[in-house]
């Protein structure tokens, strides 16, 4: 069993200022989008409306975040707590208190972001590895510690820096860098990767910078850096793939793509595997991101001819809102619409959109996840990822068979 442990916290309020490529950069306030939690007959829950903008109060006191702990246990023990918010931990002011009342001297400890912009002295890594902390996940973004403070806004980037060498050498680091084309990419990433693997840090996740809404971008405050054009995906999946041809630890990348695993969509290049998915027996439309859908589409093409996949003008599927299916071309879609599960919009409005042309088409939201990015794949097998895209498309396909025409 693992336990959550959410300090709460708010972005740029919590971490010491806004890193200059953070994506709730600029966030007024954001009208609900609708969700998959939504009652039918009202738009907008707790999630859309405040979740996804990470809209906490605050940090929240440490006895309140003890208690909810005990009570997500039930009064077992843990294998592993997991303690994550929505600022920087290393700003949590109760943070080294925390882990050892939840690690209780033997319960293993997951830091789930930090970017060691709250440490204040060189070794409270040391500290926090002693109170049961065994993984951690850090944003690195350069090792140069100029860099660290012009793009992170971090006032003391070489303690930051002394504290992620410690926690390398101690328990198990997951770095992580936004690429800023022409800021830490080409040389600058070079650098940051032998400085890492120098220091023993178990893999990098290379994340894509999004810029405009079609990356992403769906709290209206696009552009985040102006005049900045991201990585095109194909040049973004070519540094991945040289950067983990280059070094020996495990380098991945977000939206893509994994070298070790092959994900996401591994499946579209084994095809052994799908002959382990249940025969597709009607057809149905699959809307997905533009980046998911030529990998989607592979892997229907090897099991039928009834399902077509359409792209809308978003590079990643959970980021899909009303206004993608607004702009969609319906002469493609089929009476049947399977959507992503986590698309966040209300389903009373898709259906309105997806029937505009008057064809009146029955939406189903599909699985939450058909398969995993560079931020969960970078720790699991290839054989995992392969096992968790057959799970998933096995539920995928049942819903087309029972509900496609």
């Amino acid at each position: 069993m693992e336990i959550l442990a959410d300090v709460g916290g708010r972005p740029g309020l919590d971490c010491r200022g806004f890193c200059s490529y953070c994506y709730f950069k600029g966030v007024r306030d954001v009208k609900p989008f609708g969700c998959k939690f939504c009652m039918p007959f009202q738009k907008g829950c707790d999630y859309c409306s405040r979740a996804i903008v990470e809209g906490y109060p605050g940090f929240k006191p440490l006895d309140v975040v003890v208690f909810e702990v005990a009570q997500r246990a039930f009064g077992s023990i843990p294998d592993k707590v997991t303690i994550s918010g929505g600022g920087d931990l290393s700003c949590y002011p109760d943070l080294l208190p925390l882990a050892k009342m939840v690690g209780q001297g033997f319960v293993p400890i997951h830091l789930s972001y930090t970017s060691g912009k709250g440490f204040r002295s060189e070794d409270e890594a040391l500290r926090l590895v002693d109170a049961g902390v065994k993984e951690v996940s850090f944003t690195v973004f350069s090792t140069r510690p100029e860099l660290r403070r012009k793009y992170m806004g971090d006032k003391h980037p070489e303690v930051a820096l002394s504290n992620l060498d410690l926690f390398c050498q101690n328990c198990d680091v997951y770095c992580a860098a936004v690429l800023i084309p022409g800021v830490n990419d080409g040389p600058e990433l070079e650098k940051t990767c032998c400085d890492l693997e120098e220091m023993g840090a178990n893999g990098l996740i290379l994340m894509r910078f999004a810029n405009t809404r079609d990356q992403g971008l769906i709290l209206g405050n696009e552009p985040i850096i102006p005049g900045v054009t991201p990585h095109t995906v194909e040049d973004f999946r070519r540094i991945v793939t040289q950067t983990a041809e280059r070094h020996s630890f495990r380098v991945t990348g977000t939206p893509l793509w994994d070298p070790g695993t092959g994900a996401p969509f591994a499946l579209a290049m084994h095809r052994e595997e799908i002959r382990r998915l249940p025969e597709v027996r009607r057809a149905a439309t699959i809307i997905t991101s533009s980046i998911a859908r030529p990998m989607l589409a592979a892997i229907f093409q090897e099991l039928s001819g009834r399902v077509n996949v359409v792209a809308v003008k978003k590079d990643v599927g959970c980021l899909i809102t009303l206004e993608d299916f607004m702009n969609l071309d319906l002469a493609d879609v089929k009476e049947t619409v399977i959507i992503p599960g986590r698309t966040l919009a209300h389903d009373k409005e898709i259906r309105k959109a997806l029937s505009r042309d008057g064809r009146d088409r029955l939406v189903v939201r599909g699985p939450d996840r058909l398969t995993v990015d560079g931020e969960m794949s970078i720790s699991m097998s290839r054989q995992e990822v392969l096992d968790l895209e057959v799970e998933a498309f096995q539920e995928l396909i049942e819903a087309v068979n029972a509900l496609g025409i």
